[in-house]
């Protein structure tokens, strides 16, 4: 069977099993009691097992298949999980990840996964060496399955008369084939011939469930029959893909055990036991199948109905489609401004519907490239885990704002700075806890990760209440290096020390480690980050603690910018820049130490002369009594840029100034305006130090 056509769809999936993977185990670490993390854990194992068998992917499913044998004794209460079981598990979806990797880039997917096989099949032979208590642990398959399906009062009064009226009571334990595709029908016709030679008092999973196919691939029931048990063993067996049958005849000992466990743990079942015990038994079957609607059934159906609603789109239609919108939205500023001269109120009313019509489908498109953080965030907890143990540390890590939206192509780039950042968090940041203790911290550090909305633009802080910045020890290594000359040291503020950490390789760490060295420095974040149109800052004090905080546009294509006029040039300053627009007179403008300031709101800002900037061939307002000028922000600093003259608000495509201009001082793109003119966009962040 050809395959090639159901790889990217392998692909995605696999990876969206292996984040639930990693999250579920994180989850189980935490809550190892929790059997229905386990449940869904074994759910994306055996999905992921199937998916890779099917496409020829053998080390994949041979390494899932014995992952899946180990859940498979959690789930079912004959294993308890300890620190051996979780590291293996942990390798053995490092090993899965590799793997998928390997096929991303066109690798076959193979691996020696030798060494974790055999600690996985330690596992389930209740040999490794850290189960202290394996004979205890690991039970012994021929032990009454009491605990497979817990039975109210009134089912175990069912059972127990079924028993008094010469009826024999079984527990079967049903199993469909690997290779079994329609599991559902399978087991319908497991029950048809249950139900032709007696009835089901419960089964497990439901029979919703079963019928809904939510089941791995068995299932158990509590059975009432007058026939012996080879003579079930034969029928069941009889239906096709059925893998193994094992029925356990249940006696009157173990029944009364199982009924004085269920009054101590089901005193809430009430009227239960006001319900005649002469009701029939296909009633029985019911009451279980309805009392047995689960939790996970509950999100079972929600997930359902999710993914009906949703489906997969290939990038590249996203950023064809956005391509073709920029160039609509171009077109519509070019007929809103012919209609416009032309004054034609047909064609204005046409124009101006179509501009609504379009402001909609923007925001359609927009939304439609909006991911939330989270599909970056979620990788980062197993990597604090790994890092802290790593570095024998004790970190929590807390995430706030994963549900933040940010466009899907700064959503691909934004990863591996936020990996660096995080890194360097717990390594250089967040001390060691004999250091914590004797500072007398919690010897627990925090490292909190969150995002938030604000403007036009999403904000990533990475804050740990580690050591902080030494500024001494910056200023010392950047003298050293030449960064910064003795003179220069006392006369920079904090926030001038802390960014010289962005300088290139620079790193007052005293000894490079594997963590967050690697020989790339914070300069690789900055640029980044920088490339995306966003922008990083840093705050610390020595001894509490430092926070890097990240500042990054929604989308890279669409922005709001006030155009202004320059003589005959015309420019675009983002509008998530601007505070304010205003006019000021030639006397207000002061020369302190060599620089042009202006009072804006009782503090002092700098005024910069885009003329000047920009060599402006035909408009200087040197000769002018009163000035335009624009107020702009970058984080909490103010300047004041001067132009001729306000032209308007106006949504701007962005287009980028190629290969070429790739170093234009404040200039972050150009855009094509309504006239056919195109306008350079100007990067306020430039301006302002």
């Amino acid at each position: 069977m050809d395959t090639n056509q159901y790889l990217s769809m392998f692909i995605d999936e696999s990876n969206d099993h292996l984040q639930a993977l990693n999250e579920n185990l994180l989850a189980l670490e935490g809550n190892p009691q929790d059997i229905s993390i386990v449940q869904n854990i074994f759910r994306s194992a055996h999905t992921l097992k199937g998916m890779s068998a099917t496409m020829g992917y053998e080390d994949i499913a041979k390494l899932t298949h014995e992952m899946e044998n180990v859940l498979d004794l959690v789930r079912n209460s004959k294993l308890d999980m300890d620190a051996f079981i979780f590291d293996t598990l942990f390798k053995g979806l490092d090993s899965l990840e590799t793997m998928v990797q390997d096929i991303i880039q066109g690798g076959s997917g193979t691996a020696d996964v030798t060494g974790i096989v055999d600690n996985l099949k330690k596992i389930v032979d209740g040999e490794h060496v850290m189960n202290k208590s394996e004979s205890g642990s690991v039970k012994s398959s021929s032990e009454r399955p009491q605990s497979h399906i817990e039975l109210d009062e009134f089912q175990l009064s069912v059972l127990g008369q079924s028993m008094d009226q010469g009826n024999h009571v079984y527990f079967l334990e049903v199993s469909l084939r690997e290779d079994c595709i329609l599991k559902a029908v399978r087991a319908y016709m497991v029950f048809d011939q249950l139900e032709q030679n007696g009835e089901v008092v419960k089964s497990s999973p439901s029979v919703q469930d079963i019928e809904q196919e939510k089941f791995d691939r068995s299932f158990s029931v509590y059975y009432i029959s007058g026939k012996e048990e080879t003579e079930i063993e034969r029928f069941i067996a009889s239906v096709s893909e059925v893998d193994f049958v094992k029925v356990t005849l249940m006696d009157a000992e173990s029944l009364s055990s199982m009924e004085a466990a269920s009054k101590a743990s089901q005193e809430t079942a009430v009227g239960i036991s006001n319900v005649s015990a002469t009701i029939p038994t296909v009633t029985a079957a019911k009451i279980p199948a309805a009392d047995s609607v689960p939790k996970a059934k509950a999100t079972g159906n929600a997930g359902a109905q999710v993914s009906n609603r949703t489906i997969r789109v290939d990038i590249e239609r996203l950023d064809t489609l956005m391509n073709l919108f920029s160039e609509l939205l171009i077109d519509r500023v070019r007929l809103e401004q012919l209609a416009s001269e032309l004054r034609k109120p047909e064609l204005t009313e046409t124009v101006e519907h179509m501009s609504r019509v379009s402001s909609d489908l923007q925001n359609i498109v927009l939304k439609l490239r909006m991911v939330p953080v989270d599909s970056v965030f979620n990788r980062f907890p197993r990597m604090i885990r790994d890092l802290a143990k790593s570095l024998d540390k004790k970190v929590d890590l807390f995430i706030e704002g994963a549900d933040t939206e940010l466009d899907r192509t700064v959503i691909d780039e934004i990863g591996d700075p936020l990996v660096h950042l995080l890194r360097n968090a717990v390594d250089h940041g967040v001390e060691p806890t004999q250091d914590r203790i004797a500072a007398g911290k919690d010897e627990t550090g925090t490292v909190s990760l969150r995002a938030y909305h604000s403007g036009n633009s999403v904000f990533i802080e990475i804050e740990e209440d580690g050591r902080g910045i030494n500024r001494d020890g910056v200023l010392k290594s950047a003298i050293s290096k030449g960064v910064v000359s003795a003179e220069q040291a006392p006369l920079m503020s904090d926030e001038e020390v802390y960014n010289l950490l962005f300088s290139a390789g620079f790193s007052t760490a005293e000894k490079i480690s594997d963590i967050s060295g690697r020989g790339v420095g914070l300069d690789v974040v900055k640029a980044k980050i920088t490339a995306l149109g966003g922008n990083v800052s840093i705050d610390s004090k020595l001894g509490v603690g430092t926070k890097f905080s990240v500042q990054l546009p929604l989308t890279l294509s669409i922005i709001s910018a006030m155009l202004v006029k320059l003589g005959s040039e015309k420019y675009a300053i983002p509008l998530s820049s601007i505070v304010e627009t205003g006019v000021i007179q030639k006397q207000d403008i002061r020369n302190v130490h060599g620089s042009r300031m202006i009072e804006y709101r009782n503090q002092v800002i700098p005024i910069v002369s885009l003329s000047e900037l920009f060599l402006s061939p035909d408009y200087s307002e040197t000769d002018e009594v009163e000035t335009e000028i624009v107020v702009i922000r970058k984080g909490d600093k103010l300047a004041a840029l001067t132009v001729e003259e306000f032209i308007g608000q106006q949504e701007i495509v962005l287009k980028s100034l190629g290969k070429y201009f790739t170093s234009l001082y404040a200039v972050s793109g150009a855009t094509i305006l309504g006239d056919g003119q195109v306008a350079l966009i100007i990067d306020p962040n430039a301006m302002i130090k």
